[in-house]
């Protein structure tokens, strides 16, 4: 056994920043989340927007990346990506997914799981607009997923890209939004002694039942 592996087994941390109680949570996951986020970004973590995204294939291997949110409402939680990817390419086999932020330095997590749907071409093209240039060309020069050659594939792609399109590159036809519709959340609230708080919301019909989960 390595040194680093052995050492791992010895690394502990006591989580004692807070408590999630039923009294004190929303009844509404998504007011809960709102609020966890807005903490969250209030405490300036690193990337308190950072989600990882897990998707399952058709050969049933689960795959996970992290992207960013970029919208939520009371229809779901929406980030953009490449269609072609092999999230795109999953999604469309098996339009289910899992989400999760992982906030260390607040002890928390919170996970979502649900139905996915791409975004309307309007909110795609909406979002597309607003990002970037070097991004908007980005998105017309990398095969997301693909195997490539080398970098020089994606410099020699940037440079076709911005000669073709120059300031104003449209939305790739491939590229656009994708918005998770929860049917389950769970807010986990690290604890002492390793009794945390786990609050799972189902959707039951149009109604959110609370349950707490034994850690």
């Amino acid at each position: 056994m390595s040194t680093t592996s052995a050492h791992l087994g010895q690394l502990r941390k006591s989580y004692e920043r807070a408590e999630l109680s039923e009294e004190a949570s929303h009844s509404d996951p998504l007011q809960q989340f709102e609020q966890w986020l807005a903490q969250a970004i209030r405490a300036e973590l690193p990337e308190p927007n950072a989600m990882t995204v897990v998707t399952v294939g058709s050969n049933l291997r689960p795959s996970s990346r992290v992207v960013l949110i970029k919208g939520y409402d009371s229809r779901g939680i929406v980030w953009y990506t490449n269609y072609d990817s092999r999230k795109g390419q999953e999604l469309a086999g098996n339009p289910y997914a899992a989400l999760q932020f992982h906030w260390v330095e607040l002890e928390r997590v919170v996970r979502i799981e649900g139905r996915v749907e791409k975004t309307s071409d309007a909110e795609s093209d909406a979002y597309f607009a607003s990002r970037p240039l070097d991004s908007r060309i980005g998105a017309w020069a990398s095969p997301q997923s693909q195997v490539i050659a080398g970098r020089g594939v994606l410099v020699a792609n940037v440079a076709k890209v911005a000669t073709q399109y120059l300031l104003h590159p449209p939305r790739p036809p491939h590229w656009g939004g994708y918005r998770l519709v929860p049917d389950r959340w769970e807010f986990w609230q690290g604890r002492k002694s390793r009794l945390h708080d786990r609050l799972r919301y189902r959707l039951d019909g149009s109604e959110w039942v609370r349950e707490r989960l034994a850690p």
